[in-house]
C-alpha cells in the first residue's frame, strides 16, 4: 500500500496503538512522541494519509515544520478547531505521528515528506495536498533549523544551509501558497516569526538573519496583494522563547546545552496565537511579554541592548544539562517521534496575559469603553 496514496480511505488507522494515545493537556497523559532512538518498525509501516473522516469545517491547512515542536502544536490547535492537516517536514516517524494526532482529533490528515529549503519539492508537495486533500485555505511557513555558535564559528555551509530553511524555505511556502489561493480570491499565509526578527542576539546570527530577511519578504507582498485588490491575507505571529525540541536538535558550536532565553512559553501558547490569526487574520500579532519588550526595546534602545546582549547573550542561551544523543537536524531529520515540548516543562508558562488581551482587544475596547463613560457619568452627577 502506497501511503501517500489519495485513493487511501484511511480505515487502515483504527488498529494503530497510537491512536489511542491521549491528547496532550489531558489528565492522561501529554500526547508526546517516542524520544530518538525508541523508534521500531511501526513507525516504518505508520500511514502518512488519514481520510476516513469527513472534510473539516473550516477547510484544509499546510504546516511546514509541523512533525515537531511549535509546528507539532500548531498541526494539533489547528486539528482541534476544524482543519484538516497536511504537514510538510523530513523525518517520517514525526511525520506519522503528526498524521496521528490529526486522525485522532477527527479530521483528515496527510503528510508529505519535504524539504523547505527546494521550492520545486514545496510546489509538488502543494499540488499533492489539493489533489488529496482539497483547496489549500490556510498555509503556515514554521519550518525553521540552525546553528548555536559565534558568527566565525560557523561554517559556510552550515550558515547557507540554515539560511535555505529558515529564509528561503518561507519564501518557498508562500510561493507555493500564493499560486493557488490568488487565482481564487481567499486564503490566509501566516509566516511563523520570531521577537530576533526585529533583534539580533549573539550565537544565532543565522537565524536571526533569516527571520529579519522573512520580516522584509512578507511586507513587500503584503503590499503587492493590496495593490491587487487581492482578499488574500498573510500575517506574521511573532513568537517568544519555546519550550521545544529545538535546543536539543540544532547544532550547537556552544560549550553547554543551548536553551531558549528566558522566560520560557509551552509551544501550545505559540499555537494558539497561529491559530486566532487564522480565524482573525492580521497583518502582525506578537505573542508574550517578552517579545513585545525586546521588538519595543529595540526601537528605542538598540544600542543598549547591544551592550547588555554582548555581556549575557551567549551565557544566556546555555544550561547546565547532559548532552543529547539526537544529533543535529541540519542537513538530515533527526530520528524518533519528538513531539511538541523540549527539555524545559518545568520553567515553560502555559499561557500569556499578552497574548490573551490581543485575542480579545475587542472586549477589552468595550470595557475600557464602559469604564470611560462611568466615569463621565460619575463626573457629571458631581457637578450637579
Amino acid at each position: 500500500m502506497n501511503p501517500l496514496d489519495p485513493r487511501d480511505d484511511g480505515q487502515h488507522h483504527a488498529d494503530g496503538p497510537a491512536d489511542d494515545r491521549p491528547a496532550e493537556g489531558t489528565a492522561e497523559g501529554t500526547g508526546e512522541g517516542t524520544p530518538a532512538g525508541a523508534e521500531d518498525a511501526r513507525d516504518d509501516e505508520r500511514p502518512l494519509v488519514r481520510l476516513a473522516a469527513a472534510p473539516g469545517p473550516r477547510g484544509v491547512a499546510v504546516v511546514t515544520g509541523g512533525s515537531a515542536g511549535l509546528g507539532r502544536a500548531i498541526v494539533r490547535r489547528l486539528a482541534d478547531e476544524g482543519w484538516d492537516v497536511a504537514v510538510l517536514a523530513r523525518g517520517r516517524a514525526g511525520l506519522a505521528g503528526a498524521v496521528e494526532d490529526v486522525a485522532a482529533r477527527g479530521r483528515r490528515a496527510l503528510a508529505v515528506p519535504t524539504d523547505v529549503a527546494d521550492h520545486a519539492a514545496v510546489d509538488r508537495a502543494a499540488d499533492e495536498v489539493e489533489t488529496v486533500l482539497g483547496p489549500i485555505g490556510l498555509w503556515v511557513n514554521n519550518a525553521m533549523t540552525g546553528v548555536f555558535g559565534t558568527f566565525l564559528e560557523v561554517e559556510p555551509e552550515d550558515y547557507e544551509r540554515a539560511t535555505a530553511v529558515t529564509y528561503l524555505g518561507f519564501v518557498n511556502g508562500t510561493r507555493a501558497a500564493l499560486r493557488r489561493m490568488v487565482p481564487r480570491d481567499e486564503g490566509v499565509v501566516v509566516q511563523v516569526g520570531s521577537s530576533l526578527a526585529y533583534r539580533g542576539i549573539p550565537a544565532q546570527s543565522a537565524y536571526c538573519g533569516a527571520k529579519h530577511a522573512m520580516v522584509g519578504m512578507t511586507e513587500s507582498v503584503v503590499a503587492e496583494l493590496l495593490g491587487q485588490g487581492s482578499r488574500v491575507r498573510v500575517c506574521m505571529v511573532h513568537m517568544p522563547a519555546l519550550n521545544t525540541p529545538q535546543f536539543s536538535w540544532l547544532k550547537n558550536l556552544l560549550p553547554q546545552h543551548a536553551q531558549p532565553v528566558p522566560p520560557i512559553y509551552q509551544p501550545e501558547v505559540g499555537a494558539a496565537a497561529v491559530a486566532h490569526v487564522a480565524r482573525h487574520p492580521r497583518r502582525s500579532t506578537w505573542v508574550g511579554v517578552s517579545t513585545v519588550g525586546t521588538i519595543l526595546g529595540n526601537r528605542v534602545a538598540a544600542p543598549l541592548l547591544d551592550r547588555y546582549l554582548a555581556r549575557t547573550g551567549i551565557s544566556g542561551q546555555q544550561v547546565d544539562l547532559p548532552p543529547t544523543d539526537l544529533g543535529p537536524n541540519l542537513y538530515e531529520p533527526v530520528g524518533g517521534d519528538l513531539g511538541a515540548h523540549g527539555e524545559f516543562d518545568d520553567r515553560a508558562a502555559t499561557s500569556s496575559p499578552q497574548l490573551w488581551a490581543t485575542q480579545h482587544r475587542g472586549v477589552l475596547a468595550g470595557a475600557g469603553a464602559a469604564v470611560a463613560g462611568a466615569g463621565a457619568l460619575a463626573l457629571a452627577l458631581a457637578r450637579r
